[in-house]
């Protein structure tokens, strides 16, 4: 048996074949047609059908979504591709392809892959995260997603900032409507806005990493405060969830320095008095939302 599998990104629609052992036998992408629901929904029945050519057999499709469907409407929500929201993304793809369709959110997807098979596949308890336009999560408990009454876990990202400073209240707006989420300060944009409001320079994050790691000390300082609102963020997390493994993915998670300063850095935040939670780099790096996709239809194998 083979498994099909579809990222639908902000830029890009990425889809992956592959066998019951996990092997990957085609993988292709198209761009994103921005802002166009019907011709998003032609370019994934494109890619299905050239995966479901490749195979030589009917495939149901799992998909990795940017927002998820409301569990009272069905409709899509949450979705920054906003031409999503509001919309029957799962009915009108099944409708289309004649074929059932299972959808999760892109992190939780992300999480499903490295707990299957990844980075954290001999571990029970796994929280991914996504660290780069945006902040998200999901939970796998025993390589199964964890799915709740609202459809929203993981969401870590729009709760506030555990153990704020003085200066960081109220904190930056969010496009949730709120202000002070974690994405605004973890996401790639917030470690930017950071560094802009203390130098006045606008850098993004890769260049605030290059030039922490040439000894620029107002860079260095703009990743260490990172670093501790990430230690934050993750030990509330963990005083809640915790996790075998959590494992970090999106542009951010190539930050090396990470695994080693925040798991050192969240010892004085984690409620406990040994810190056995790992941090680890994702396995399978960008590819890893399309894979936790196509595992969406695991148990068929």
């Amino acid at each position: 048996m083979m498994l099909a599998g579809v990222d639908l990104g902000g830029s890009k629609i990425e889809a992956l074949l592959l066998d019951e052992t996990g092997a990957e036998l085609l993988r292709i992408r198209q761009p994103t047609p921005a802002g166009d629901y019907r011709a998003t929904l032609q370019t994934i029945h494109d890619l299905h059908r050239e995966l479901e050519s490749r195979a030589g057999q009917q495939l149901k499709l799992g998909i990795g979504t940017p927002g998820s469907p409301s569990p009272e409407t069905g409709l899509m929500r949450n979705a920054n591709s906003t031409c999503l929201n509001g919309q029957p993304l799962q009915q009108d793809l099944e409708q289309l392809l004649e074929r059932p369709v299972r959808m999760a959110n892109d992190a939780d997807c992300f999480t499903l892959s490295e707990a299957v098979d990844g980075a954290a596949s001999d571990a029970d308890i796994v929280f991914g995260v996504i660290i780069g336009t945006g902040t998200g999560g999901g939970i796998c408990v025993n390589k199964k997603l964890l799915h709740g009454a609202n459809a929203i876990t993981g969401e870590w990202g729009h709760n506030p900032l555990p153990w704020p400073r003085a200066e960081e209240l109220p904190g930056p707006a969010c496009y949730c409507g709120k202000h002070g989420c974690i994405e605004t300060f973890l996401s790639g944009p917030g470690l930017a806005d950071e560094h802009r409001r203390r130098t006045g320079n606008t850098l993004s994050a890769p260049e605030i990493a290059a030039l922490a790691a040439q000894g620029d000390t107002a860079a260095e300082t703009t990743l260490q405060i990172y670093e501790d609102r990430l230690s934050r963020g993750l030990a509330s997390i963990i005083n809640v969830l915790d996790p075998h493994v959590i494992v970090l993915g999106g542009g951010l998670s190539q930050l090396q320095r990470l695994y080693s300063n925040v798991r050192q850095r969240w010892q004085q935040y984690v409620f406990s008095d040994i810190f056995n939670t790992c941090l680890l780099p994702p396995r399978f790096g960008d590819s890893s939302g399309v894979r936790g996709a196509a595992w969406l239809w695991r148990d068929q194998l």
